[in-house]
């Protein structure tokens, strides 16, 4: 493990969520949740009474997210294995929170809007959606506002964009989060 990627599940990851909004008590998805980067900060942070989805289709990067959370004694993640379908297996209005942070690209418009759609049910009314589209240029062929558009015109109002230090693979970057809130 790096040097910042140790530092943010320590410390940073946990005050960046925090700062965007995340709180003891809540349930949250990790939707393409890889290693954990965000899921453990997010999970020391709902605490005991909280929960948190991890779902990704990485078998691998989901017993890394075992491993972690048994190495910090975290008992309130679960792990959702999915074989790239954009169902999530969650019950309508059941969230308080949904990270998609830079997994937008991996998907063309049609199933963003899916996800979207998927997103927008599981979330309680004026839940947060917080995204994180690192590669919206290279891969999505869009600009920031595009993106915050078609996220718009899912059912979702803006509540801010952000220009945040935040962790991109294994390392530090700074980039734009936006925050969404169900209508």
């Amino acid at each position: 493990m790096t040097g910042d990627v140790e530092k943010w599940l320590k410390t940073d990851g946990e005050i960046y969520l925090k700062d965007l909004g995340i709180k003891k008590g809540q349930s949250i998805l990790d939707f393409g949740c890889g290693d954990g980067h965000y899921t453990i900060p997010a999970a020391k942070v709902v605490g005991e009474k909280g929960l948190v989805y991890a779902q990704d289709k990485g078998k691998e990067a989901l017993e890394e997210v075992k491993r972690r959370a048994k190495a910090e004694g975290l008992k309130n993640i679960k792990v959702m294995r999915t074989k790239g379908e954009l169902k999530i297996d969650l019950i309508d209005e059941s969230l308080d929170a949904v990270l998609l942070y830079d997994v937008l690209h991996y998907h063309d418009m049609e199933e963003r809007r899916k996800i979207y759609a998927e997103v927008y049910r599981i979330l309680k009314k004026g839940a947060l959606l917080s995204v994180f589209p690192r590669h919206h240029q290279e891969y999505m062929h869009l600009r920031l506002d595009e993106v915050k558009k078609e996220i718009q015109k899912a059912n979702f109002y803006l509540e801010g964009k952000f220009l945040k230090r935040l962790m991109h693979d294994d390392d530090y970057v700074r980039d734009h989060v936006f925050n969404f809130r169900k209508k």
